[in-house]
């Protein structure tokens, strides 16, 4: 199927989208990498009338190091993000990155453009909430951060006012002592996961200091599983712990039945993401060198 007829309208700065989007009404949709809008669009699923091409513009895709923290173009691709020694910094953020779909999509997708989606089965909101992340947002009335736990409001919807657009988005570099692992379960590379985990934790010797988990793919955006991080928070990681993180993380998970399997079987399945996450992130804390990679079935 063929999209319905749109005008197109190509961006010379940021500022310019924002003064596209304000004119141009509620029909008018951003273009980034187009992973998700493209497809939409074919099956006319989305149908806009305009489209405000971002990809021309200059100095929109980048990776510094700044203030502790590391600062993401809006169109910085997947690919980019993975290929970089400044994001390898914060070993899940590559553990995302490397693991996005295929090679074809990596190079086209974007981090601000998976952020404004608000997908539930994307990849970077999940990650990027066990860290200190901020996404900062430009439009008609100028800047403004946004903590990313506030950012993403439901699924497919954010806190971007229609004249609002992703600039850059800013993750604090975790302390040392400190290591994640981001793992996704799926059928195949090119598909969204069946479920996925992230998990990052700060460790003192053997006791874990501070954790934060997070779910994807079984609720409408990503579940932070608190009574998991509670579980682990204080204490060696014994079979007692772990196990308690698990059935947390299983009682947390809202999935829907549909052809990747039933709902209990999604259940168990994060159970077991979650634990496969804390001994990745647990060794890494300690400094050793871990390989992640994605489950495929």
């Amino acid at each position: 199927m063929y999209p319905r007829a749109f005008h197109y309208h190509r961006a010379g700065s940021l500022t310019e989208a924002v003064t596209m989007l304000s004119q141009l009404g509620d029909d008018a949709k951003l273009l980034a990498g187009g992973q998700s809008l493209i497809p939409l669009m074919k099956l006319r699923f989305a149908n806009p009338g305009h489209l405000v091409d971002l990809n021309f513009i200059s100095g929109t895709s980048y990776i510094q190091e700044e203030d502790g923290g590391l600062r993401f173009g809006a169109l910085t691709r997947h690919a980019e993000i993975a290929d970089s020694a400044l994001a390898a910094k914060i070993p899940i953020v590559h553990d995302c990155a490397a693991g996005i779909a295929d090679v074809q999509v990596r190079n086209r997708g974007t981090i601000g453009g998976s952020l404004a989606e608000a997908d539930p089965s994307g990849d970077w909101a999940v990650v990027l909430m066990t860290l200190a992340t901020e996404v900062r947002c430009l439009g008609t009335n100028g800047e403004r951060t946004v903590p990313l736990a506030g950012f993403v409001k439901d699924a497919y919807t954010t806190a971007l006012a229609h004249d609002e657009l992703v600039s850059e988005v800013r993750v604090k570099i975790p302390a040392k002592g400190s290591g994640g692992a981001y793992i996704a379960f799926k059928r195949s590379a090119p598909v969204y996961p069946t479920a996925s985990a992230a998990v990052q934790l700060t460790m003192d010797g053997d006791v874990c200091k501070d954790a934060a988990i997070v779910l994807g793919c079984v609720g409408l955006t990503a579940i932070k599983v608190t009574d998991a991080e509670v579980a682990l928070r204080g204490h060696s990681f014994t079979d007692k712990a772990i196990k308690a993180a698990m059935e947390a993380a299983s009682a947390a998970a809202d999935p829907q039945s549909d052809m990747r399997g039933s709902a209990d079987y999604k259940r168990t399945l994060v159970g077991a993401l979650v634990k496969r996450a804390i001994e990745a992130a647990s060794h890494r804390a300690r400094g050793e060198q871990v390989e992640v990679s994605h489950i495929y079935a």
